[in-house]
C-alpha cells in the first residue's frame, strides 16, 4: 500500500462512466419495464453504490477510505446502450477515482447479468453485448 499518511485530509471528487451496448430488443424491454428479473437500471445504481463503499476489498492494495457521497447514474441512451456513471466524493489523504470505476464497473456488470437473457443469438451466442468505455472522466480536489 502506498503510504499517504504524510497528505492532508482534503476534499476529493471523481466521475467515471461506461456503457453497455445491448440488443434493441433488450432495450426496448428495459423501457417498458419487461425484464424478468425486475429494473436492471435501478439494480445498478444499488448495486454501484454498494460497490463503491467495498472498492478496498475488491481491489488489492487500494486504501479504505470514509466516502461522503456516491451518487450513480443509469440512463438508457439512443444509441442502443446503458450507460452508468458515478460521482464518489470523500474528504481524506487520497482520490476516489478508484471507488468511482468500480461503482460503473458494477452497474454494468449488473444490467449485464439482469438481461443477458435477452442477448442470446439462435447460436446461443452473444453477438452483440459488449462492456466499453470505462472511464474517468472528472477528478477534482479542493486544497
Amino acid at each position: 500500500m502506498v503510504d499517504v499518511s504524510g497528505k492532508d485530509e482534503i476534499f476529493r471528487e471523481a466521475t467515471a462512466t461506461g456503457t453497455i451496448k445491448l440488443k434493441a430488443e433488450t432495450i426496448n424491454l428495459i423501457r417498458t419495464g419487461k425484464i424478468a428479473k425486475g429494473d436492471p437500471l435501478y439494480t445498478a445504481k444499488i448495486a454501484g453504490v454498494l460497490a463503491a463503499k467495498k472498492t478496498s476489498s475488491l481491489i488489492p492494495l487500494c486504501h479504505p477510505l470514509p466516502l461522503t457521497n456516491v451518487q450513480v447514474d443509469v440512463k438508457v441512451l439512443d444509441e442502443g446502450a446503458v450507460e452508468v456513471s458515478a460521482t464518489v466524493k470523500t474528504k481524506a489523504q487520497t482520490g476516489v477515482e478508484m471507488e468511482a470505476l468500480t461503482a460503473v464497473s458494477m452497474g454494468l456488470l449488473t444490467v449485464w447479468d439482469m438481461t443477458k437473457q435477452y442477448e442470446k443469438d439462435a447460436a446461443g451466442q452473444y453477438p452483440s453485448t459488449a462492456i466499453e468505455n470505462i472511464h474517468v472522466v472528472r477528478k477534482f480536489k479542493k486544497v
